[in-house]
């Protein structure tokens, strides 16, 4: 049975998009759960559009999202790029450079099915703009299909600029099958003599792809729906090289609440983004997978062992899936409370020194309570800051109606008095006195229910809901007990 082999394939042209990792996602779960191989390959054609240090990036968001390659571009102890695998080398500039392409385009034009063309920017521009005023779709008009070869060979010997053009038979049906579209079929008459290779000898993407998934064994073309349109090219191609084609599988796009396609330039929509908000890895790859696909348990938390044993093409929907930021933050919410205290401490602490509410050294036990006190209420480790800050504040500002009125309550005074008391008998607030000290004030004063409860509350944290008490008069300690007590008290 032959194997089963994947790719995902991206161009360094910016750092890995949410889209993208999703069709990485899928092509990993389907070569997982086939027992097959999933490949990364870098399509650099366009030296134009190239990103500095975007092949580095994309290998280290798939490595932190738990997508691990089998064979492609990796990255060694040092950080340089190395190729792993026997299909070397997996980034196409440096195919381009063992002349790989050069022997499968020759074999093309020396078969007339290929050709050089030497037409100019200035006439190809001027061509289309014709056919566009005349309401015809725009395509290069053949010009050059009847230069010989060997004048072709001359002129090319004379230095003049050229690229090379594969050549498309009249009236041809071309059709191929797809996983989630079905059977597509386009007449040759409705499509161009693509180029093949550039005038810089760079091949373009639809001639490298042919070649490569070839040559490197793809069973299975996994990717976004915009490539449908150049699909039957490639199917062309496969034909005219005698090579046999693999399965094709278009993904439908991810769009955003407005039903747009998701993009870098209006969404947060890098992989990075979501990182450095705090989302976890099995969260927002549990999540990524629900946007477009569907289990057929309707289970939406799933490990990626479980996506893994789940996923099938055959689940995809054919229309675009909806990335909806709330329902990520449900499904990462999830592993958040599942994550023991000491990691989740760990996790937290870089956004909270960055929003300056501690410093590196402040105390982990300290930090292990803040940690187990908001681990039920954030969604991703970002919230920590905004949730906790109130904790680190100078002066606490009343501002909700309810806690207006239960902060200036008849009997806050008394409360505040005997809280005090309480503390001044102790040297350190720890477990046992917060757990305490509330029966303490209320045999004193008389008072109970939520008319202790609350106005304590409001007075020490500005509002009559929140976290568990006890844990807040913990975090906040002596010395922080004492300056909002006294605070108020003031009247300040």
């Amino acid at each position: 049975m032959k194997e089963v082999r994947l790719r995902f394939a991206p161009s360094p042209t910016g750092y890995v998009h949410i889209g993208g990792l999703r069709t990485a996602l899928y092509n990993y779960l389907y070569a997982r759960g086939q027992k097959g191989k999933f490949i990364l390959r870098i399509e650099d054609t366009d030296r134009t559009r190239y990103v500095e240090g975007a092949i580095e990036n994309l290998i280290r968001e798939l490595k932190w999202a738990g997508i691990e390659i089998d064979e492609g571009i990796s990255l060694d102890e040092s950080g340089n790029i190395i190729d792993v695998g026997d299909c070397k080398p997996y980034i196409q500039s440096e195919r381009v450079k063992q002349g790989i392409y050069d022997k499968y385009v020759d074999k093309l034009i020396e078969e007339g099915k290929a050709y050089y063309c030497f037409c100019t920017k200035e006439r190809l521009d001027h061509i289309r703009e014709a056919q566009k005023a005349d309401g015809k779709v725009a395509k290069y008009d053949g010009f050059c299909r009847g230069v010989s070869l060997e004048e072709a060979k001359e002129r090319i010997a004379n230095g003049e600029e050229h690229v090379v053009r594969m050549k498309l038979p009249a009236n041809k049906d071309i059709s191929f099958d797809d996983a989630i579209k079905g059977r597509i079929t386009i007449n040759t008459d409705d499509m161009d003599d693509q180029v093949l290779i550039k005038s810089d000898g760079f091949p373009t993407y639809h001639f490298a792809v042919v070649v490569d998934d070839h040559e490197m064994g793809v069973t299975h073309v996994v990717r976004g729906d915009e490539w449908l349109p150049s699909t039957p090219k490639h199917v062309f191609l496969y034909e005219a090289l005698g090579w046999e084609a693999p399965k094709y599988v278009h993904l439908p796009t991810v769009l955003n609440k407005s039903g747009k396609k998701l993009s870098k330039r209006n969404d947060d929509a890098s992989v990075e983004d979501f990182r450095k908000k705090g989302y976890l890895p099995e969260g927002l790859i549990n999540y990524l997978a629900l946007v477009g696909w569907s289990p057929e348990t309707n289970e939406e938390i799933l490990s990626m062992d479980e996506l893994i044993d789940q996923f099938s093409f055959e689940r995809v929907s054919k229309s675009g899936g909806v990335f909806d930021s709330e329902k990520l933050d449900w499904v990462n919410a999830h592993y958040v409370k599942a994550l023991e205290i000491p990691k989740l401490a760990k996790y937290i602490k870089p956004y909270m020194i960055e929003a300056g509410l501690i410093d590196e050294d402040f105390s982990n036990e300290k930090l292990e309570l803040i940690a187990q006190t908001f681990q039920e209420s954030i969604h991703k480790f970002s919230e920590i800051v905004e949730q906790s800050e109130f904790l680190f504040k100078d002066k606490i500002e009343i501002v909700e109606e309810d806690a207006i009125e239960m902060a200036s309550g008849e009997q806050v005074p008394s409360l505040i008095e005997a809280f005090k008391e309480e503390l001044s008998t102790v040297d350190e607030v720890d477990e046992e006195f917060a757990k305490t000290i509330m029966k303490k004030i209320q045999k004193k004063t008389g008072v109970k229910g939520k008319n202790l409860y609350m106005p304590v509350r409001a007075v020490l944290t500005g509002n009559v809901h929140g976290p568990e008490l006890v844990n807040i008069i913990q975090i906040l300690g002596k010395e922080g007990l004492e300056n909002r007590l006294n605070q108020f008290h003031q009247g300040e």
